[in-house]
């Protein structure tokens, strides 16, 4: 054993715990409180495993399942970044580079390479698995505000521009999905949780 490498590799374990104590603004299906990040990457984790035959490419079900894993570490330092807030949308991605270098650079040289780069793939959203991997980041929340009964989108004053603008990429990595997404944005239209403008 490289006594070294495996005292970084153990830090990174270590780090990557505190995403757990990092709260999003999407409550958990019941409603009773809000999921933490590293609960969003693990429900992404097993959407990809259990819908992978919709995306729209074949996909490496590994990377992808990887992908949805680390695409939110980042949130250790930048904080989580709700969807629909303007002001801090314009920031996120310095915010978020800046602690890709800091958190994956805890690791070795050859894993840290791997990670940011896994990372930068899902932000520039141009491989098969980054366009699924997002069509599931845009999707998980979709499914627990819904069944929800819209809480989220109802405190935020949530409107249809703003929820069609975010699912328009989701066709992007399934066609059926991105249909399936827009059928619910209807579906909480009619319901009220979602201002018809």
């Amino acid at each position: 054993m490289d006594k070294e490498r495996f005292e970084k590799q153990i830090k990174f374990i270590l780090e990557a715990d505190k995403e757990k104590s990092i709260f999003r603004q999407t409550h958990l299906s019941d409603g009773s409180r809000q999921e933490n990040d590293a609960e969003h990457a693990w429900h992404m984790a097993i959407m990809i495993y259990l819908l992978k035959e919709y995306s729209n490419r074949e996909i490496d079900l590994g990377k992808a399942m990887m992908m949805a894993l680390i695409h939110d570490i980042v949130e250790i330092d930048a904080g989580d970044t709700y969807a629909y807030d303007e002001e801090n949308l314009k920031t996120q991605k310095e915010r978020e580079e800046k602690a890709a270098e800091r958190i994956f650079g805890i690791l070795p040289d050859d894993q840290c390479d791997e990670l940011k780069s896994l990372f930068r793939e899902f932000e520039e959203f141009e491989t098969p698995e980054s366009r699924f991997v997002h069509a599931m980041d845009n999707l998980q929340p979709l499914l627990l505000n819904d069944a929800n009964n819209g809480g989220d989108w109802r405190s935020h004053n949530v409107k249809r521009s703003q929820i069609t603008k975010r699912q328009s990429t989701t066709a992007l990595g399934s066609e059926e999905i991105g249909n399936y997404a827009m059928d619910l944005v209807k579906k909480n239209i009619n319901n009220g949780n979602i201002i018809d403008e």
